[in-house]
């Protein structure tokens, strides 16, 4: 994994959403190799429960800036402190089914126990990089006529019992692509409705 490139990269932004969020990607390295970690949210939550997520939240009255919000939820989420992250770039800003405008940050962080907020986290979960580009773990659905975003492409990992997908899951895509040679395929496994079953 070469993350040099994220310090070139200039990043797509979004503007006119309701809100402004940020997450934090965080790179450790374990046993020699890369890998990311993720949160899984409580189920109790009322936006996106249960779901793979990174640490993240919205923008606050506190935050200088979204770099100061991604790392203040990193902290709060799972403990991992403002000053042992090396934020090392940007992913292009995302939106969200709920209104939000999300900025990805990319930043290694030490590879220790991080011990979730249970307020919001259900569980901390770290997954290798070697096993989100094996092509075995991944695939792709077209999802036609959904009533806000229209045609729209689906990205599933699965790996070691967990499934990233959803805006995260396009989020690892990005990131991937940018430092890694793997590629999401050029056509999706299939075609669906916007309301079919999710495969998770």
């Amino acid at each position: 994994m070469d993350l040099s490139g994220l310090r070139r990269h200039t990043p797509g932004t979004v503007t006119g959403a309701r809100r402004e969020a940020a997450v934090l990607a965080p790179v450790l390295a374990r046993d020699g190799d890369a890998h990311l970690l993720f949160t899984k949210r409580a189920t109790h939550l009322g936006e996106h429960p249960g779901q793979m997520s990174f640490p993240g939240g919205g923008r606050e009255l506190i935050d200088r800036t979204l770099t100061d919000t991604a790392l203040r939820e990193a902290n709060e989420e799972v403990g991992m402190r403002p000053d042992e992250v090396d934020v090392v770039g940007r992913l292009d800003d995302t939106r969200t089914s709920s209104k939000y405008a999300v900025r990805p940050f990319v930043g290694v962080a030490p590879d220790r126990e991080y011990v979730p907020d249970e307020a919001e986290v259900a569980e901390v979960v770290v997954l290798p990089v070697s096993a989100l580009t094996d092509p075995a773990n991944y695939e792709s659905e077209r999802r036609i006529g959904h009533p806000e975003y229209g045609d729209h492409r689906v990205h599933y990992f699965h790996v070691d019992g967990y499934t990233v997908w959803g805006v995260t899951g396009r989020m690892v895509v990005e990131l991937l692509e940018r430092t890694t040679d793997w590629r999401s395929p050029d056509e999706a496994d299939r075609v669906v409705g916007a309301d079919a079953e999710l495969p998770i």
